[in-house]
This record gives structure tokens, sequence and C-alpha cells, in this order.
């Protein structure tokens, strides 16, 4: 991949790069670098996903066609899932405002109150006049922000943050109140482009000057979602009489555009509000829960303080599961990322102190020869095809190794789907094992599988295996190869039982 980026690099420039740094990306699957050489510095991407890859290149080119302030593109490479783009600096409003209010000591200090008032005197712009440019076949997943994206979000919300924090709620009537928070969402006007992630860490400040990036979800949809995402961001932690003046402000530049009712606007705006934080939770609870981010546990304070003046002000209409739901996240005590990931933990230290066993049974097998027998007498657990990821075993060098071996994991360990497979399994079985020791069950499977059930599904199931003997005492791990007759002997192949109190 980092190849890939310098020969875009040297194409371009006529010159390969003298360094290239790697650049944190906390809330995406993609990986950035800062490439510098005698062509000057650009940051390079490479992005897994080739649909979203694609929308951030189109969106790019025709928001910078219609004069906005977004990143040229440099060169692309969309097969293999890079692109070189304009190097924006390294301050985000977000680093602004954190560095304000270090200096000033002030919750919002008014020295950042002007570049917010650029920000969104630039946002109608953006979604009026961008949106008249971009081509929204190109958007992903969806063209719009539809009902059934509206749904997605209102389930990434009960899914990966109420059920995660174990926050009680009746499924039916709160999908109830989902579809009705729908309906009245859907009423609003929905032509104009939707940024949807329009936050502070999403624009970067060059010369006292917003300029943005990370607008790969945008979609057509309603003007009040985007202004909702600014003014609640939740660790940007805004004051409620500045957002009310942004508010204003926003609407007095938007009128240049398109009418504005302002009061049909603010009824509309405070629905939008609500699914916005919503969908914040989500990803607060999937990058914090399952990915152990803890910047993103860290927000969440902040969320339930939005949550709180939301329900003290009213709903915008009447939604009595979900108003129920955010009372309890309201009174959960979530004062501290560590509150926050509790109950996750309090999962597992419950079932030790009950002296519960769960027995996880791991294995990797070849689809060649069918699934693995259900060794649990529930059919209880996962079967994760790792087939989509590259083959060591189409190298001749790998070829009489496995997945065990230290050549093979670091042929696997250098490519980033690799990571992104790995972190999504590990949430996913990391949750299921604190259920299942919490209800008391005792097994549980987790099946790897590849073609020859040799490297990658053994890597995945020993790398499963090791991170599971070290969660807690009262999980014992029983790991298997099932194609393991079939190995060419190796002298390296060494059992997980060395790492703790699992049996090969």
């Amino acid at each position: 991949m980092k190849s890939h980026l310098v020969a875009l690099y040297r194409n371009r420039f006529n010159a390969a790069p003298e360094a290239m740094l790697d650049i944190r990306a906390d809330g995406s699957n993609r990986s950035l670098y800062r490439l510098i050489g005698p062509g000057g510095t650009v940051v390079g991407v490479f992005g897994p996903d080739h649909e979203e890859n694609r929308a951030f290149l189109s969106f790019s080119r025709s928001l910078r066609d219609a004069g906005l302030p977004v990143p040229e593109i440099y060169a692309a490479n969309e097969e293999e899932g890079v692109y070189l783009e304009e190097d924006l600096g390294d301050i985000t409003l977000f680093d602004a405002l954190s560095s304000a209010r270090r200096a000033e000591d002030a919750g919002f200090p008014e020295s950042i109150v002007p570049l917010y008032e650029r920000v969104v005197d630039l946002l109608p712009r953006v979604q009026v006049l961008g949106g008249r440019a971009v081509d929204y076949s190109a958007a992903y997943p969806c063209a719009e922000f539809d009902r059934q994206s509206m749904m997605w979000d209102l389930s990434y919300f009960k899914y990966h943050f109420v059920k995660l924090a174990r926050i009680p709620f009746n499924e039916a009537r709160l999908e109830a109140d989902f579809n009705r928070l729908c309906d009245f969402l859907l009423t609003a006007d929905r032509s104009t482009f939707l940024y949807r992630d329009f936050q502070s860490r999403n624009i970067m400040m060059r010369d006292g000057d917003p300029w943005l990036i990370d607008y790969q979800g945008g979609r057509r949809g309603a003007l009040q979602y985007d202004i909702a995402s600014l003014l609640y961001d939740a660790k940007a932690a805004l004051t409620a009489d500045l957002r009310d003046r942004l508010l204003e402000r926003y609407m007095e530049s938007l009128a240049v555009y398109v009418p504005v009712d302002r009061p049909a606007f603010r009824e509309l705006y405070r629905g939008y509000v609500l699914i916005r934080i919503l969908q914040a939770m989500g990803a607060y609870g999937y990058r914090g829960f399952f990915e152990r981010k803890q910047h993103f546990l860290a927000s969440v304070p902040y969320a339930v303080r939005n949550i709180r003046a939301l329900l003290e002000a009213g709903l915008p209409l009447h939604l009595p599961e979900l108003e129920a739901v955010l009372a309890r996240i309201t009174e959960a005590e979530f004062e501290t990322a560590e509150a926050v990931s509790a109950p996750v933990a309090n999962s597992l230290s419950a079932a030790e102190d009950s002296g519960a066993v769960l027995n996880v049974h791991v294995t990797s097998f070849s689809y060649r020869h069918g699934y693995p027998a259900d060794v649990t007498g529930h059919g209880g657990g996962f079967v994760f095809d790792c087939r989509m990821l590259n083959n060591p075993g189409r190298h001749e060098e790998y070829r009489q190794m496995s997945g065990r071996d230290a050549a093979v994991k670091e042929f696997l360990e250098r490519e980033p789907e690799v990571e992104i497979f790995w972190r999504n399994v590990a949430g996913l079985v990391d949750a299921a094992v604190a259920r299942y020791l919490e209800r008391g069950f005792d097994q549980i499977a987790v099946a790897f599988g590849c073609t020859g059930g040799q490297h990658r599904s053994v890597y995945f199931a020993e790398r499963l295996a090791q991170h599971l003997v070290r969660r807690s005492p009262r999980i014992e791990v029983h790991l298997g190869h099932r194609e393991m007759e079939r190995w060419p002997a190796s002298g390296q192949h060494q059992a997980v039982a060395e790492a703790g109190n699992g049996t090969p």
C-alpha cells in the first residue's frame, strides 16, 4: 500500500518522496500519511472501501470546481485504493478551540467565536452551491438521507450504545418511536447536500480560514442536520446561548441562497439535533466499546449533557419510550470514560465473582471440507470467513508454513484490511462473551474459515485465543485447527496453551 502511494507521488511530481510520516485517523478505517519530497508535502490516503473512496474523490472534485475550500486531489489509483491530496496542515477547529480553552482557562473562549462564525457562513454555500455541483450517483452507501438511513442511525444507537451500556428498554415501543421520529424528519426539504459529519474535527483551519475534509459520507438531505452536527458537537461543548446565536447567523447566511421560514426551520432542527446525538452515541459506543478507543468514550459524558438539555427543553414530538431511554442514560452517571466502559467490564467481573466458567471453542477450518461440527450443543457463536483477505498461500515462500509462523503473521499484519477485520471480530466476540458469562452460559464456539485452513484462518484463531485467555481466568479457551494433519511439517508451530489456559 505504501509502495502504491510512493509510485503515485513519483508519477505526479517526477521524484520520489524523501519521507513518509503516519497521520492519526481516529474515527476512520483509512490510513493517512504525510509524504514529503521535491514535489512538496502532500497527504497520502489508503482507503480499504473502494466505494467510499469513489465518493470522496468525486465530491472533492465537484466541490472544488464550485469554489469551495476542499483539498485538491493530485493523483489517484482507485484500483489500489490510494490517492494523494492537498495537505491542509494539522490544526482542526477542535484543536484551535482546545488550545484557546487552555490559554484562556474558559468554558468557551470568545476568541474562537469568530472562527465558528466563518464556519456557519460557509456551510450554506456547501449545502446549496455544493449540492448543485455534486454527482449524487457517487454517494455511498446511499444517495439520500432517507428513512432507511435514519433507521440505520437509530439502530446504531440502540445496538452499539443502549444495549452495550445495559440501558433497559421495550423493543417494540422504541421501534415505534423511531418510526414516529423518522416520519417527522422526513417532512423536511431534503434537496440539498448533507455533509453528514460536519463537526469541529473535520474542519481544518489554515491561515484563519476553514477548510473541509471527511465529507465522503455526503448525500442529499435536510439542511438542519449539518448545523445540528456542528452546534451539538459533544466535546466542543458550545453554550446554549452561543448555539442560538450561531443558529441565527446560519439562517441569515442561508437566506442568501434559499427562502427560510425560521420558526419551521427551528422546529425541524430540534428533531435533527436529536437524531444526530443518537447517531453520535452509537459511534461512541462502537468506537469505544468495540474498538477500545478511549477518546470516543470520553465524548459520552458531553453527549449525555446534551441529552439532558434536550429533555429539559422537551423533545420535538411525543416519543415516550425513547424519552424514557434517554432519561435512564442521564441517570446512569456516565461522568467519565471509565464509567461508560464499566458495563462490559462488569459483565466479566460479575461472572468471575460467581465462579462461572465459559468454554470458548476456537477453530480454524477449510471451506473445501465444509463447516466444523457444533461442539457447543446449541449452535451458539460465530463463523468468520477470512477469504476476502490476501492469501499468503499464493506465495511460494509461505506455502510450507501456517498462520502460526512469524513470516506469515508479518505478511498478514502488513495488510490494513487484516487489522480492520480483527477489530470487528474482537468487538463482536468480546461483547458476546461478556453476555454469555453474565447469563451463565458455559459454551460458545468461534470458527475461522479460509481456502485451505492453513494460513489466514489459523492466524485469526491463534490471535483470538491469545486475546481471550488474557480477558479473564473464568474463560477457558479450547483451540483446534481442523486441517492440521494436512499441513506441511514445520518446527515453528507452537500451541497457544503456552500463553494461558487454552488447550491445543
